[in-house]
C-alpha cells in the first residue's frame, strides 16, 4: 500500500506562488530524493506535507497518509499524526532540541510520550539509539555542549523514536563528515527494510547517490527532472541538473594563493578540553592578511572549539593566541555553523542587517551590493528567519558579518547548508574578501576536496582528537 501520496502541493506567500504544483508518492521500502539548490522550495514542500509552514505562507493540495486524507490548506489536521504516522528530521537541530534537557532525556521522552514505552524501557532505548549513532557518553550533555554534527544526530534519534513509518529527512547530514554522513544514511535506510517510507531532501550529491531510489529535481519552486536516482545522477537530461552535478568541489579549479600580508594572529601550543576530554593539544600556527587556513576533521573533534579559543570566546587549556596590535575586538568575527541561533527569531531580517550596518559605518548600499553577490533576492529581507531556507539564512549571516569589514573570519562550516552551485558562489566571495580586503580566514569544512582547492594550508584534527597536522594543500590532496 502507498504510504504517502501528495497531489498538486503548492505554497504561496501573499497570493504569490513560491512552490508550483508538485506531486509525489512514497512506496514501502523505496526512498525518494528531492534534490535542488538552496531556496528551490525543497523544505517548503516538506513543511506543506507536514502541515508546519510559517503562518505567512499558505499551502494547497491533497495529502493521503495511509488511511488519512488531509487538506494541505488546513494544517491542524496533520498534528495528530506527527511522530506516530509521519516524522520530520528538521534542517536545524537547534529548533527541535530543548536547550534545557539533556540529550538522552529528549530521546527518551519521545519513546515514552509518543511510542508509549515505560520510563525505564524508554531510557534504555534512548541510550541504545544514541550509541548506534556514535554518541556514547553524550546522553548527559545539553544541546549547547554538542557539536553541530552531534546535535543533528540527537535530533535524528528523537524524531525516529515515535515509530512513524514515514520519515521526511530535511538535509539530515549537513555538517557531518563523510563517515558520519554514510552512517546516518544507512540508519535512515534501515527503516525501509521494515517497510517504512523515506523522503530525503538534500543538496548533498553524495548522500543522494547513497540513498538511491527515485529522484525529483527542483529549481525555483518547479520540478525540473524526475527519474531513478542512479539514472538522473549518471545521465541527467536537463542542463540545470548537469550544472548542479558539475559544481561538486571535486571539479573545482585550484585557487591561486595570494601573497601574504601583515600578520593577523599567532597561535602557540594551543590545547583545549571539553567535557573532561582533551580535544587537541600542541597546536601552533600563524595567519596573515589574505591567507586562508583550512580546518578539517570528523564531527566532534574540536574544530568549532578551536575557533572559540582563537576568538577568545573560550579559554585555552594550554598555549596562547597573540593578535596583531591595533585591531579592534570587532575585527575578529565568527560565521556560525548554525545561523538560526545567531538571528532574532521574531524580527524581520532587514532591520537586523541595518542595525549592524549603521553600527559599523556602512550604508544600505553595502547591503544592496552584497545581496546579488550572494544570490539573495531582496524580498528575503522582509521575512523572519524561520521563513527563509537554511541556505539563504546562512548566506544572510555571511552578509551581516561582511558589514563589519573584519580582518579575521572563523568560518565554521559556512557552506554546509548550500547546494554545490551556491556553495561555489559563497566560497568565491570569501576568497575575494581575502584577496581584495586582506581578510584572514580559518575555513572549517567536512569536505576535504573543498578545503584542498581553497586553502593555502590545511590543518587536520585527527580522529582521536590528538593528532594535528598542518600541510600545504598540495600535500593534503595527495593524502586524500
Amino acid at each position: 500500500m502507498t504510504l504517502l501520496n501528495a497531489e498538486d502541493i503548492t505554497v504561496s506567500q501573499g497570493g504569490t506562488p513560491i512552490l508550483h504544483p508538485v506531486s509525489l508518492h512514497l512506496e514501502p521500502g523505496e526512498p525518494l530524493v528531492i534534490l535542488g539548490e538552496t531556496g528551490s522550495g525543497k523544505s517548503l514542500l516538506a513543511q506543506a506535507i507536514m502541515g508546519t509552514l510559517p503562518r505567512d505562507l499558505t499551502a494547497r493540495g491533497r495529502v493521503a497518509l495511509g488511511d488519512h486524507l488531509l487538506d494541505a490548506a488546513r494544517p491542524n489536521g496533520f498534528r495528530p499524526l506527527w511522530g506516530r504516522q509521519i516524522a520530520v528530521l528538521p534542517q536545524e537541530p537547534w529548533l527541535s532540541l530543548d536547550p534545557l534537557m539533556r540529550a538522552s532525556g529528549q530521546v527518551a521522552e519521545a519513546h515514552r510520550l509518543v511510542r508509549g514505552l515505560g520510563k525505564g524501557e524508554a531510557r534504555a532505548q534512548a541510550t541504545s539509539d544514541l550509541d548506534r549513532l556514535g554518541l556514547s557518553g553524550a546522553g548527559a550533555r545539553y544541546p549547547h555542549e554538542l557539536s553541530g554534527g552531534m546535535a543533528q544526530r540527537v535530533a535524528i534519534a528523537a524524531a525516529r523514536a515515535g515509530g512513524a513509518r514515514v520519515v521526511i529527512a530535511d538535509e539530515p547530514t549537513k555538517g557531518l563528515d563523510a563517515a558520519r554522513r554514510d552512517e546516518v544514511a544507512d540508519l535512515l535506510l534501515a527503516e525501509l527494510a521494515r517497510g517504512g517510507g523515506l523522503l530525503v531532501i538534500t543538496h548533498d550529491l553524495a548522500l543522494a547517490r547513497r540513498v538511491g531510489g527515485r529522484m525529483i529535481v527542483l529549481r525555483e519552486g518547479r520540478v525540473v527532472e524526475t527519474g531513478a536516482t542512479a539514472s538522473v545522477m549518471g545521465a541527467p537530461t536537463q542542463a540545470y541538473t548537469r550544472d548542479l552535478i558539475a559544481a561538486d568541489p571535486e571539479n573545482w579549479a585550484l585557487r591561486t594563493p595570494a601573497a601574504p600580508g601583515a600578520p593577523v594572529l599567532t597561535a602557540t601550543g594551543l590545547a583545549a578540553d571539553r567535557g573532561g576530554a582533551r580535544l587537541f593539544s600542541g597546536l601552533s600556527f600563524d595567519l596573515a592578511e589574505g591567507r586562508i587556513l583550512g580546518v578539517t576533521g570528523p564531527s566532534g573533534c574540536g574544530k568549532s572549539t578551536l575557533g572559540d579559543v582563537v576568538l577568545g570566546l573560550l579559554r585555552a587549556s594550554e598555549g596562547r593566541v597573540d593578535k596583531a596590535k591595533g585591531l579592534t575586538a570587532t575585527a575578529f568575527q565568527k560565521l556560525y555553523q548554525d545561523p538560526v541561533a545567531a538571528f532574532p527569531r521574531h524580527r524581520t531580517l532587514e532591520p537586523t542587517l541595518l542595525d549592524v550596518a549603521r553600527r559599523h559605518g556602512q550604508s544600505q548600499a553595502r547591503i544592496d551590493a552584497l545581496m546579488p553577490r550572494l544570490g539573495l533576492a531582496p524580498v528575503l529581507l522582509t521575512r523572519r528567519p524561520d521563513a527563509v531556507s537554511g541556505g539563504e539564512l546562512q548566506r544572510l549571516a555571511l552578509l551581516r558579518l561582511l558589514l563589519v569589514r573584519p580582518k579575521f573570519i572563523f568560518a565554521d562550516e559556512p557552506t554546509s547548508r548550500l547546494d554545490p552551485i551556491t556553495q561555489k558562489q559563497v566560497i568565491d566571495l570569501l576568497c575575494d574578501m581575502a584577496e581584495t580586503e586582506g581578510c584572514a580566514i580559518m575555513l572549517v569544512s567536512h569536505d576535504p576536496a573543498l578545503v584542498a582547492r581553497t586553502a593555502d594550508h590545511v590543518l587536520s584534527l585527527g580522529p582521536d582528537a590528538a593528532n594535528v597536522d598542518v600541510t600545504p594543500p598540495r600535500v593534503a590532496r595527495a593524502l586524500q
